[in-house]
Formats: structure tokens, sequence, C-alpha cells
């Protein structure tokens, strides 16, 4: 199976404290070494301060590493920028990249001029994401009056302008309602992964979302990636062949942190 992103020992480190003065290093990406199949749905799980975003923002260009190496799409991050962000998409839950003032369609319409397509190319390819998402009639309300759910549903459509061979989603529902969250789980197994095939990275907190529709999870801690796998494989690498992947995380990382399960946070 081929490769659709590759690190090694991929590392971004940060300096804290007053610029005069010792100041000291956060690790917020530690040694990291993984493989992303195409076509897999792989999911980056962790508590808040993991490195997960940091991790995300390497792999799309957004940061430079410290050290270490990063290919995606068979291109070296390093020495092809441009191409790599050509065939990627990034969807943030903290995204705050729209004008509130202009509808979704208009929203669209600018960030297709942006990307460089043209407006015959530009017209037809929002009308494909915005029906593949089936928000074609919420494109023409203002942003600001749209729902969360519709909100982070036109920028998975924005993503997806220049169809881009991965996707990455980071904490993509963090903000939304239950109901909003399990539709777009299921928008992103079935037809993005399963029917498209389209290699998908996502980031959550909340474990029950990746072992509901994650094909392979790493758990990220402090920096590192403690453990990855199949949900049996961490299961067996465990040794608690029924354990949920919230008693895996216990397990491999402690109990000194705090994750989601599902619904409302429970402290470790």
């Amino acid at each position: 199976m081929n490769i659709a992103i590759h690190t090694s020992n991929l590392k971004k480190h940060f300096r804290q404290g007053p610029i005069w003065g010792r100041r000291e290093i956060l690790k917020a990406v530690d040694g990291v070494a993984l493989d992303v199949r195409e076509g897999e749905l792989f999911g980056l799980v962790g508590p808040n301060q993991a490195g997960k975003s940091t991790l995300i923002k390497l792999l799309c260009t957004l940061i430079i590493p410290t050290s270490g190496s990063i290919i995606v799409n068979g291109y070296d991050t390093s020495l092809y920028e441009s191409k790599v962000k050509a065939s990627i998409g990034l969807v943030s839950g903290d995204d705050r990249s729209f004008y509130w003032r202009l509808t979704g369609r208009q929203n669209l319409d600018f960030f297709a001029a942006l990307s460089g397509l043209s407006s015959e190319s530009s017209k037809e390819k929002i009308g494909e994401v915005l029906s593949l998402l089936e928000i074609e009639k919420e494109a023409d309300i203002s942003f600001q009056k749209c729902s969360s759910g519709i909100r982070q549903r036109m920028l998975i459509a924005r993503s997806l302008l220049n169809d881009p061979q991965i996707l990455f989603l980071d904490e993509a529902t963090k903000s939304l309602d239950p109901l909003a969250a399990s539709k777009l789980r299921t928008f992103i197994k079935a037809e993005l992964v399963e029917k498209r095939r389209k290699t998908v990275f996502m980031t959550t907190h909340q474990m029950a979302e990746a072992e509901e529709i994650c094909d392979r999870i790493a758990i990220m801690h402090h920096g590192r990636i403690m453990a990855m796998g199949t949900l049996g494989e961490l299961r067996d690498e465990t040794g608690s062949a029924e354990a949920d992947l919230y008693e895996i995380f216990r397990r491999v990382t402690g109990p000194a942190d705090i994750c989601e399960r599902e619904g409302p946070y429970v402290s470790a």
C-alpha cells in the first residue's frame, strides 16, 4: 500500500520565557515517526497541549520543523512546499478566516480566486462541493447567521475546492453539537474516505470519536507518539482485549492528564 504521509524523527521546539535571560525549550513535537497510508482515515488523539495541532501545522507546511523530515504525497515539504499545499486541504475547529458579513457562496468565490481557479471553473466547483455537502440553500445566507454545523461544512467545502488528495482535520468537530458532529463524522467516513478514497488525517481529544470512525489511531502525549495501530492492535499492545480507547490511553500515558471520553470532560 502506498504511503501518503511519512515523517522521520520529526521535531519542533519552541523557546519560552523572556527575550533577555534564560529561556526554556518546549518540545511540542519530539521525534515523531509515522506513516499514513493512502485512502485511510488516520486519527491522532491526545489531550490538549499534546502537540497534535503543531504536528498538523508541520505536515501542512505552515511552520518549519526544528529537525527531521516530512514527505507528503511523495513531496519533501522542505523542497516542494507549493506542490504539497496544492495537493492538500485543511480544516480547523478554530478557523476564523471566513468573512461573516458575506454569504458562504461569496466566501467560497473569494477563496477560489485566491487559489487560482478561473471564474467559470470556480462557479462549477463551488456548485459541486455545496451539493456534495448538502448546503446549497444555506450558501446564500450570511455566514454569521449560519449554525455552527453549517459553518463547519462551509469550511470543508472550501478545503475541497482544489480536490485535495489529503484532507487534514484539526479538531474539526469540537464546536459542534452532538447531532451536527455525528453527521459530519458520517460524511467524512462514508463520502470522503470510503467513496472518494481521500486520505484523511484528523486530530481529536474525543476518544469515542476516533474509536468510531478511524482506521488506525496514534496516541500522542507530550509531543511523542506513545502507541499506534488499529483499535485491535492497540488492545493487544496494552493487553486489554475489551478496553475502549480511553482506557488504552490511560494505560499508555498514565492518569495525570485530562482527555475526553465522550460528552463532557472526564478527569483522569
